[in-house]
């Protein structure tokens, strides 16, 4: 999934702040226990999550798609003293390993799992003036996640939507339907005044946008 030349990305993780020990326990047991790893954001994605976090200092963070917990407790480092992250995820086979991976951490009583789907949870849920939003789950509904969470999201909160570049495709001739829906993710926002928006190209894109 890694779109940049592999001499460079290696350049950028040693040029990097170390993957902590406990990351590195869950992605080495991702790698070898769970079906899809690359799924996992990993070493220099996360480092990127953790430092945009700590520079917002969230007191209220929601993450669609936990998988293994590697971005949530990422995400978690950055939470103000009385922060909370909501994280959402759909396969409820994958409680024990996240409630496992997140007893490695200091931040496990700082996120809250929930299982089902996203939508209906996002909707049960009367969140406002949310200040960091990670979408990272079913692609072919990363819009839709956008549209529920935008109006709930404060102003300068931020919203960051991964797999954008989908490996490159987005601007190949590929046409089939994952491609497509990316596509047009990325053309929705780019026009949306509501927010300012930046896609960079770490690991497979990284969309982040800021609500005005």
């Amino acid at each position: 999934m890694e779109i940049l030349d592999p001499t460079l990305q290696a350049y950028l993780e040693a040029h990097t702040d170390p993957e902590p020990a406990h990351l590195q326990k869950i992605n080495r047991d991702t790698h070898l226990k769970v079906l899809k790893p690359n799924m996992l954001s990993g070493h220099y994605q996360g480092r990127l999550l953790s430092i945009l976090s700590k520079m917002l200092r969230p007191k209220l963070a929601v993450e669609i798609g936990t998988f293994t917990g590697y971005s949530a407790i990422c995400l978690a480092e950055g939470l103000a003293e009385d922060g909370v992250l909501h994280t959402i995820e759909v396969n409820q086979e994958m409680e024990d390993t996240i409630k496992n991976n997140l007893q490695l951490t200091n931040v496990e009583k700082k996120i809250i799992t929930h299982f089902g789907a996203a939508a209906d949870i996002i909707a049960d849920f009367q969140w406002q003036n949310i200040d960091l939003v990670f979408i990272d789950a079913d692609k072919r509904n990363n819009f839709t996640y956008f549209e529920l969470l935008v109006n709930k999201v404060r102003s300068g909160g931020l919203i960051i939507i991964d797999n954008v570049l989908w490996k490159g495709k987005v601007y190949g001739p590929e046409k089939d339907a994952d491609t497509e829906s990316f596509r047009k993710l990325n053309e929705q926002i780019a026009v949306d005044t509501r927010v300012e928006k930046l896609i960079l190209p770490v690991r497979d894109g990284l969309l982040l946008i800021q609500k005005k």
